[in-house]
């Protein structure tokens, strides 16, 4: 029987291409964790976690130190135990998320990893290619122009504008893209943003304005789960649900609040097997699933995908996060093809940085 035999974390970080600017903050680089699984068969497991602490409520240094933490409950632990393992590490740090997906991966890396089969399969499925759309932050709508502009001819059609501010300037940002890319499917996201009232009112003038509108993500405050409700009875466009979903527990309030039209499962709030929990229940409300991400790397992305493979259950995939790095991961494609293999998530992480200091 395989057995750990040693877990690490360690910070790693990526240079953003342009600062990301989303309405809870901006971010110029991402600072990211690693996790590495080490058993006695020689087999080592990675995984990744991206904090960002408006969200998860976890610093870099936090999440490392949190995901150090655990490796005493983990070390000499049978590897094929990974869901009762997964079970004790997240009572064992409630709350932390990102540390949480990053342990979480490394784990089943690791157990795939010495079974020779891809992630993908844990979950039902083949190592199919998956497409994501790609991200267009809070910018000028003249910049918001030019990235829909690259978007669509590096074959991107399905286009997320990130409002959540100024009506007036969220409508002239998503006209400005829906203008350059008039084939793309348009979405936003709001990231708690607005209220019932002004996502109201941003639909009315971007429908006014001639887009149309495929989805308005998490446009008010996440605790305000009868506030989310009362936007989507007002709106003829469908509403996810993103931040106010962490754990099942809240998919559930969702559905029994007639909250959204569409719940968005991220790996980085709910880890690996929380994710497939969501997204089984959302399908058995005939609720629509989108996959999301942070801001993770080839590792993070590549285990989402796998997922997204493996259930076969997301009407939406925004899966880019690596797309706004200062340079694209090697292993990955930087247009909206995403390939993945195995064994496990079927990807070697960069060497991990020097101990960083959360600016």
């Amino acid at each position: 029987m395989t057995r750990i035999e040693r877990v690490s974390a360690e910070p790693l970080e990526h240079e953003l291409d342009e600062p990301f600017e989303i309405s809870l903050g901006t971010r110029e680089k991402a600072r990211n964790l690693v996790v590495a699984v080490e058993t006695d068969s020689g087999i080592v497991g990675h995984g990744e976690g991206s904090p960002l602490p408006p969200v998860t409520g976890e610093t870099q240094a936090a999440a490392v130190a949190t995901a150090r933490s655990v490796t005493s409950m983990l070390e000499g632990a049978p590897l094929a135990d990974y869901r009762e393992l997964v079970g004790e590490v997240r009572a064992a740090m409630p709350g932390a998320v990102s540390a949480l997906f990053a342990v979480e991966t490394a784990l089943l890396d690791a157990y795939c990893r010495d079974r020779g089969i891809p992630l993908s399969e844990l979950f039902g499925g083949a190592p199919t290619p998956v497409t994501t759309d790609i991200t267009v932050p809070i910018v000028t709508p003249d910049a918001a122009a030019e990235r829909a502009t690259r978007a669509a001819t590096a074959g991107f059609d399905h286009i997320k504008v990130k409002t959540g501010g100024a009506i007036d300037d969220d409508v002239a940002r998503t006209v400005a893209v829906a203008d350059a890319a008039p084939d793309a499917t348009i979405t936003v996201d709001a990231n708690q943003g607005w209220t019932p009232k002004a996502t109201e009112q941003f639909v009315d003038e971007v429908t006014a304005a001639g887009v149309d509108l495929a989805l308005v993500e998490q446009p008010t405050p996440k605790d305000d789960i009868r506030g989310l409700s009362r936007t989507r009875d007002r709106l003829s466009v469908p509403v996810a649900a993103d931040e106010a979903v962490f754990t099942p527990a809240d998919a559930t309030a969702v559905v029994r609040d007639g909250a959204a039209d569409v719940i968005n499962v991220k790996l980085g709030k709910s880890g690996l097997l929380g994710a497939a929990a969501i997204a089984a229940i959302a399908e058995a409300a005939s609720l629509d699933c989108m996959l999301g991400c942070m801001l993770e790397g080839a590792t993070g992305i590549a285990t989402s995908a796998h997922l997204a493979a493996g259930l076969g259950a997301f009407d939406y995939v925004d899966l880019d996060g690596h797309l706004l790095f200062e340079e694209c991961p090697p292993s990955m494609s930087s247009g909206p093809r995403i390939d993945i293999d195995g064994p496990g998530h079927g990807v070697s992480p960069p060497a991990a940085v020097s101990e960083a200091t959360e600016n």
